[in-house]
């Protein structure tokens, strides 16, 4: 006889917080969203936390290089869609890892015997305006000189100029020795008014480069997540499929971490996956898992190794799994027994594995009840689709700006890697839609509303940090009534400029 269960599942639109007492230090500026990504020990600490408990979903429409960089600007990380070509993907990892660094590998490298079109192309092709010019044309050939905007005026000079003739030559450059610390090397950027500092072997070789414009970047955004050589933290989707030629090429790209993006995630095919990451990395690689919607799903992928688990299944905007194969589990219900069972594992073995909720995020209010019911943090799709820095453009749909947002397990994403049975390379059927979302601007405006409302939620519950909002929240069911009740009636509304 099948197995049923007690309750209802329910959404986060059926819960709402009971207010807790709040003493004078309970400001949204004293409030920390630090929470660890990848799993820990007892008394250790993640090698991987955020500052933010947000991630993007591995789609198509939400995360390339260009979210990935602001994203991580933020606090958070993003997970550089699988669902295209390996080299497409790697390039993409190792477009963030190279944006913004303490110190720098150069990719703009030329000749002295090259050509003002040689730099005019190479920085069409880079958007760097900085080309390093070294003895052999390479990242670590011995220096030679330097190559800036202000070095040259096209309307002025041939073409076929030799960089010789105009460059900035090493003589009259400030470099500084390798194994100057980062400190220094902005101490010396700033005291002798420099935009950049090569960085130079004891034979001369060019090491790497410090910009000013990355010192001025964290002081801006100092919740940006680094890595220990100051480069943007970022994250790839990998499939069960072509993980043995996909993962060393991404982690040879610098990918910090993978997640295995897959439409169900107890099952076999995960766990040779994870198996097959162990074997030949270790724990060296860190790997997510999912999706799952209980305990018993969360406890297969825990013994599996995976470093944290992805919760839901059908719950995404995009998403018509429920709809088409009657599979899934209200993502509020699911989100509880996950954490229960991800407490139990941690006093069983001492071993804290973070919980993602993945789907089902209507309202920001949304992902600090999930905050509150025990997850470490969420990936959202729809809400990040929105911005200008998601792949998809920017369009008028009948008088309104929007945004293209498709599943992938749409049509439009051909995304079969994410189905592991049968082994077919064709959906037979979809699981998601092609569709658009409002416009929202840039990244950083909504997100810091949104972080902001989070804040200040966790004030109301006496809470200061994610774990402290986790064993004080107090959280009751609501009726239909109560939440028509919830927001605007019986009025006219005359604007309504709600963010969500």
């Amino acid at each position: 006889m099948a197995f049923y269960y007690d309750e209802p599942s329910h959404t986060f639109s059926e819960y709402l917080l009971v207010p807790g007492y709040s003493d004078e230090n309970c400001i949204p500026q004293n409030v920390s969203l630090r929470t660890p990504l990848v799993k820990f020990k007892k008394g250790e600490e993640a090698a991987i936390s955020m500052n933010i408990p947000m991630i993007s979903a591995i789609m198509q429409s939400v995360s390339n290089d260009t979210m990935a960089i602001a994203l991580a600007k933020e606090g958070g990380i993003s997970f550089i869609y699988g669902s295209q070509t390996i080299e497409n993907q790697a390039a993409m990892v190792k477009r963030v890892k190279s944006y913004k660094a303490g110190f720098v590998t150069s990719d703009c490298n030329l000749s002295p015997l090259d050509t003002l079109d040689d730099v005019l192309r190479l920085k069409e092709e880079t958007g760097h305006s900085t080309v390093a010019i070294t003895e052999d044309g390479t990242p670590s050939g011995k220096l030679m000189g330097i190559v800036s905007s202000r070095d040259y005026r096209v309307s002025r000079m041939d073409g076929a100029l030799k960089i010789k003739e105009f460059m900035t030559p090493i003589e009259k450059m400030v470099t500084a020795p390798e194994g100057t610390t980062l400190k220094e090397a902005n101490d010396i950027i700033f005291d002798h008014k420099l935009n950049s500092l090569p960085i130079v072997d004891k034979n001369g070789c060019l090491v790497a480069f410090v910009f000013r414009k990355d010192y001025s970047s964290h002081k801006e955004n100092p919740l940006e997540l680094l890595d220990s050589h100051k480069r943007y933290i970022v994250g790839a989707g990998i499939n069960t499929r072509d993980y043995e030629t996909r993962v060393p090429a991404l982690v040879e790209a610098g990918a910090d971490v993978l997640c295995i993006d897959s439409s169900e995630g107890f099952s076999c095919w995960q766990k040779n996956t994870i198996k097959w990451i162990r074997e030949k990395y270790g724990d060296t690689v860190k790997v997510g898992a999912g999706n799952i919607v209980d305990r018993e799903g969360f406890r297969f992928l825990a013994e599996a190794g995976a470093d944290f688990i992805k919760i839901g299944i059908g719950g995404g905007s995009i998403c018509i799994t429920r709809e088409t194969k009657g599979i899934g589990r209200g993502q509020a219900t699911a989100v509880i027994e996950v954490a229960k069972a991800r407490d139990e594992y941690f006093k069983e073995t001492g071993i804290y594995i973070p919980i993602c909720s993945d789907g089902g995020i209507v309202h920001d209010y949304h992902i600090t009840l999930a905050l509150a019911m025990g997850c470490d943090f969420c990936m959202l799709g729809r809400y990040f689709a929105r911005f200008d820095e998601s792949p998809t453009q920017k369009m008028l749909v009948n008088g309104n700006y929007m945004k293209e947002y498709w599943g992938e397990g749409s049509a439009r994403a051909r995304n079969w890697q994410r189905y592991d049975l049968g082994g077919s390379k064709k959906l037979s059927f979809v699981e998601g839609v092609d569709s658009y979302v409002p416009y929202a601007g840039p990244l950083h405006d909504t997100l810091a509303v949104t972080l902001s409302k989070i804040r200040h939620t966790m004030c109301n519950c006496g809470a200061l940090s994610i774990p402290e909002l986790q064993s004080k929240a107090k959280l009751t069911l609501v009726s239909s009534v109560s939440i028509v009740e919830g927001g605007a009636h019986d009025v006219v509304v005359k604007n309504n400029n709600t963010n969500n």
